[in-house]
């Protein structure tokens, strides 16, 4: 592999444009351009590992005359024998090159390298990728090659790591920003953010149905279990929600305790605020029969569970607010406080669904009718709506 063309190569990783291109269309043109440069891979993996809470780490690999194949692995694969027998593991946890020729016997101790060798590999490394705030990840490259890769080949695997791990690191840092946006404040603010929205102030205005819940008798399930089984509980219940929130595409705004604060954006969707609310409704019905299925064992006794959620539809201030640096992405607005006292209404009317009278006109459904409510801090009384369906249960 002449200099000039692993030159080119570089000078191609460094310069080009990848704001535009998912990362395995990088790495198939990558791994192309090497080999008609002249380096004999058949086979080429990039591992890197990801600030993620369930997500240890994505892979990318290449085949020769096959498209990319992305995976990812959780961090239950690190107690698993197939890692602590795999060669990425020497390369994460010290950073070392591992290498397994076809005709080395010691590489025998690597499972992995024994399959490869049944579809016709003859050499084998795996290169450490070292990112710049210390991180380790890694590359394996794989010939098909009689007599492996040569000691030039090798030199130029090498030699492509430097800048390699930058691209790779960039691609990375930006995934890593939208997977933590994501999980810690939502998908559309994390977009926003990431767009610049960023500013203290900074607020849109939109149309929304507003989801706010609670667990009901959380005080005294906190007072008479230990704090860490009360987080699991909390986990497994906002399970119960979340999922069918975001399947119906909703956005999970924050926690609170054992609250939870969604909307559900109407101008964004394609359809009327009917065909929102319905899909909102479903996923409150999905979430009351999870719910209502979750149980806990503690000793010998078996917890059940059962919550609240009002529904409510009006106009909202969505953005940044807070003091100082430290900033909130949530929403504001009197449709959100009216929300929130329609919210402790439900465990007074022993419910599990109540709307207010703007959602149950709009959600056509058998709602009845359950009086109208004087609500803290609005000048009349509102009309509450629930459920014709459902049982009133007062819980003591």
């Amino acid at each position: 592999m002449e200099s000039s063309e692993l030159q080119r190569i570089c000078n191609w990783l460094i310069d080009g444009d990848w704001s535009t291109v998912e990362p395995a269309e990088m790495i198939a043109e990558f791994c192309e351009r090497l080999v008609a440069a002249g380096l004999p891979l058949w086979r080429f993996g990039i591992f890197i590992r990801t600030l993620h809470p369930e997500i240890f780490g994505r892979n990318f690999i290449w085949r020769q005359g096959g498209e990319v194949e992305i995976g990812s692995v959780d961090f239950d694969i690190l107690d698993t024998p197939e890692f602590a027998r795999s060669p990425l593991r020497i390369v994460f946890e010290q950073g070392l090159e591992v290498r397994g020729r076809a005709s080395d016997p010691d590489s025998k101790r690597f499972p992995f390298l024994e399959d490869m060798r049944a579809e016709g590999a003859t050499d084998y490394i795996a290169v450490p990728v070292p990112f710049l705030d210390g991180s380790i990840h890694a590359t394996s490259w794989i010939t098909q090659h009689p007599g492996g890769f040569s000691d030039g080949d090798i030199a130029a695997i090498r030699s492509i790591i430097a800048p390699l791990a930058r691209v790779s690191e960039i691609i990375s840092l930006r995934r890593t920003a939208e997977m933590l946006l994501d999980t810690y404040v939502g998908n559309r603010a994390g977009s926003r953010i990431l767009g610049g929205q960023i500013r203290r102030g900074h607020t849109d205005t939109m149309q929304a149905v507003i989801w706010l819940s609670d667990l009901r008798g959380f005080t005294a399930l906190s007072d008479r279990l230990p704090a860490e089984t009360v987080v699991e509980i909390l986990n497994q219940y906002f399970d119960c929600q979340v999922t069918a929130i975001r399947g119906h595409g909703g956005e999970v705004l924050k926690f609170m305790g054992d609250g939870l604060l969604a909307v559900f954006p109407i101008d964004e969707y394609v359809g009327d605020a009917a065909h929102v609310c319905a899909r909102v409704l479903e996923a409150a019905r999905e979430s009351r029969a999870s719910v209502e299925a979750l149980t806990f064992p503690v000793g010998d006794v078996v917890e059940r569970f059962r919550f609240g959620v009002a529904l409510h539809v009006g106009n909202i201030l969505y953005g940044n607010i807070g003091g100082g640096n430290r900033l909130d992405f949530t929403c504001i607005g009197p449709a959100v406080n009216l929300a929130a006292r329609l919210e402790k209404i439900t465990a007074r009317l022993g419910r599990t669904v109540v709307a207010s009278e703007g959602f149950a006109n709009v959600c056509r459904h058998d709602w009845r009718e359950l009086g109208e409510f004087p609500i803290a801090g609005f000048s009349k009384a509102q009309r509450v709506y629930g459920l014709a369906e459902e049982t009133p249960v007062v819980m003591a």
